[in-house]
């Protein structure tokens, strides 16, 4: 499982990347401020969690775990929910996809959680 978490993560950096300079260019020009903003929060937030995945695989790699594996999926879920919500968003200004976003967050925060717990149980 860690392999394709590190490949998932690595696999959502470019997606952010991609996302931050399409919103710095290709957007700047036509969302409304309000709107940019919330596309590149997105973005700064896909970043966070793909990065976080590369490491989630990297530990599973060295000590695989189901915990890990859970916070990788729960961090998926919460960039599809949490900046997949923001993108769409933005780019269409259907307001009603801001009820989507916290339960991205949520599972960011399940996925921050089950990396603790997975740090505390490898031992001393």
């Amino acid at each position: 499982m860690g392999k394709w978490m590190i490949v998932l993560g690595a696999v959502s950096g470019f997606v952010s990347v991609a996302a931050g300079a399409f919103g710095a260019h290709a957007l700047k020009a036509r969302l409304a401020p309000d709107l940019l903003v919330i596309f590149e929060t997105g973005a700064r937030y896909q970043m966070y969690h793909a990065l976080a995945l590369v490491l989630i695989g990297v530990f599973s790699l060295v000590r695989p775990s189901p915990l890990l594996d859970g916070a990788g999926y729960a961090m998926l879920a919460g960039t599809l929910l949490f900046s997949g919500s923001l993108y769409v968003l933005a780019l269409t200004d259907t307001r009603w996809l801001g009820a989507v976003t916290p339960f991205g967050g949520v599972a960011f925060l399940v996925g921050w959680g089950l990396c603790a717990v997975a740090a505390l149980k490898i031992g001393p």
